[in-house]
């Protein structure tokens, strides 16, 4: 069990808060891509690469590091900003986010750019790309961990329990599935287009252990983090309560940010109200 101390906190916290800045430069520099759910996904992300999972830039094909599959592909920003401050590529490649014969495509693309363990985007992939990982890493005696962020709209596809369910029979317990749970998506609230409530019990169904958190809590998300390493014999499912577009008050809970990109006005409104 990793100790949560002041220090760590503070250093996640700040990461979280570096993330969102380059996502809304990333997103305003491009004039495209999907702003609300890399938002709402931030303080997850910098939880997990800057003080959950064992990786190394230096060495991204390490066999024993950990993996991360953005399930939710369109959110592919945050995921680059991650990648970046961590050292897998620099820091001004980020301005070339959905540019022509860019490595930070719209989707990640394991192909282009270190640090991405999997293609994704077509939403329910990125889970079963994840369970799969899992069963190698059991059959190889390999005890990396394997973790995945799925939107919530996306657990509106069939693939994605199928997958739950082979999950929880194989008891891979060195997977964690997290939902961005931010009650939007594209077409309007989950809950007016088609809900995949009750969530929570769903997993726990298919013999799943369950968490639920504030998604925007670090300190919650680094506890959570802890307590699905002491789960053994299932994997662990962590519904993360967020608010899509956080940081930035004109864009928090509104779904035509869900793939809006800021202009320059709103960029500036952004930076001030990220610190920066």
């Amino acid at each position: 069990m990793k100790e949560i101390n002041d220090l760590a906190l503070q250093t996640v916290q700040e990461k979280a808060k570096l993330l969102r800045q380059d996502i809304i430069r990333m997103l305003g520099q491009s004039g495209s891509g999907h702003t609300g759910g890399s938002l709402s996904a931030a303080d997850i992300v910098a939880c997990l690469y800057f003080w959950e999972m064992n990786v190394d830039a230096a060495n991204p094909g390490w066999e024993d590091r950990d993996r991360f599959v953005l399930s939710k592909g369109h959110g592919a920003p945050v995921l680059y900003a991650a990648l970046a401050e961590k050292g897998f590529f620099p820091r001004e490649q980020l301005a070339t986010l959905r540019k022509l014969g860019s490595p930070l495509q719209g989707h990640p693309d394991m192909r282009k750019l270190s640090g991405v363990e999997a293609s994704t985007g077509s939403l329910g992939q990125g889970i079963s790309w994840a369970v799969g990982m899992a069963m190698a890493a059991r059959l190889d005696n390999r005890n990396h961990r394997i973790y995945t962020l799925l939107g919530d709209g996306e657990l509106e596809e069939g693939l994605v329990w199928e997958a739950v369910m082979a999950a929880g029979y194989h008891h891979l317990d060195q997977l964690l599935a997290i939902v961005d749970y931010n009650g939007l998506q594209i077409d309007g609230r989950l809950s007016d287009v088609m809900s995949p409530e009750p969530i929570a019990d769903k997993f726990r169904a298919f013999n799943w252990n369950v968490l639920e958190i504030d998604g925007h809590d670090c300190r919650q998300i680094m506890e959570a983090f802890n307590a699905a390493r002491q789960i053994k014999g299932a994997p662990t499912a962590i519904v993360a309560h967020t608010v899509k577009g956080k940081g930035c008050s004109f864009m928090e809970n509104r779904v035509e940010w869900h793939g809006t990109a800021p202009n320059q006005e709103q960029m500036e409104k952004a930076r001030v109200e990220l610190g920066k």
